[in-house]
């Protein structure tokens, strides 16, 4: 499940109102999220949790599922 706050952080930097994600949700079927806006959304996450994430990490993410996993291992 997608938190609230994992859900804001990323609408937010899309500019986006009421864009429903899931965990299964992929950053292809997002509008607007392209190459320049993944690396805002990673961003914009690690600042709103306080958080730094490896580069391999975030190759690694397949989905908003996977993301949010990566920030519940990291946020204290």
């Amino acid at each position: 499940m997608i938190s609230d706050r994992l859900k804001k952080t990323i609408l937010n930097v899309l500019k986006l109102d009421d864009y429903e994600i899931q965990s299964e949700t992929r950053a292809d079927e997002v509008p607007g999220w392209d190459s320049l806006n993944h690396i805002n959304v990673i961003l914009a996450v690690e600042k709103e949790y306080q958080v730094r994430f490896k580069n391999i990490e975030v190759l690694k993410l397949k989905n908003i599922g996977d993301l949010q996993k990566l920030v519940d291992s990291k946020a204290k």
